[in-house]
């Protein structure tokens, strides 16, 4: 045991990384449920369609969106599918979370609200 302090100490000392505490970190509490589900796992080859024909199995998807990357066009890993109702929601997430697409395994869950961007000061204009 104090070998192990001791090596930790000196691994400290001679890193700038910063090693995490040993204190577990809170994990956000969860979303509250929506008709907006968040997908995440996502393959780089599943396409929004796809995407809405896995969870079309669950009920009527409003919308599916995979969120691509501006220059490759590739899939970033994440995605959202809107439901109608909430039923249909919590049934998309049983169905699916834990679940293979395109060879990878995916999760589902209830979106998070986007949290409002902080507000922008203005920046002093120059006149040169």
């Amino acid at each position: 045991m104090a070998m192990a302090a001791r090596v930790g100490r000196v691994r400290r000392l001679f890193s700038t990384f910063p090693f995490p505490s040993s204190a577990p970190a809170n994990p956000p509490p969860p979303a509250d449920p929506s008709t907006n589900l968040f997908v995440s796992g996502l393959s780089k080859r599943t396409t929004s369609e796809g995407l809405r024909e896995a969870f079309a199995k669950f009920g009527q998807v409003v919308s599916a969106r995979v969120v691509t990357d501006l220059n490759s066009g590739y899939s970033k890993g994440f995605g959202f599918v809107r439901y109608t109702t909430l039923e249909e929601a919590a049934e998309g997430i049983k169905g699916m979370d834990g679940k293979f697409l395109d060879g990878w395994v995916i999760f589902a869950e209830y979106a998070r609200p986007r949290s409002p961007p902080p507000p922008r000061t203005p920046q002093p204009q120059s006149f040169n």
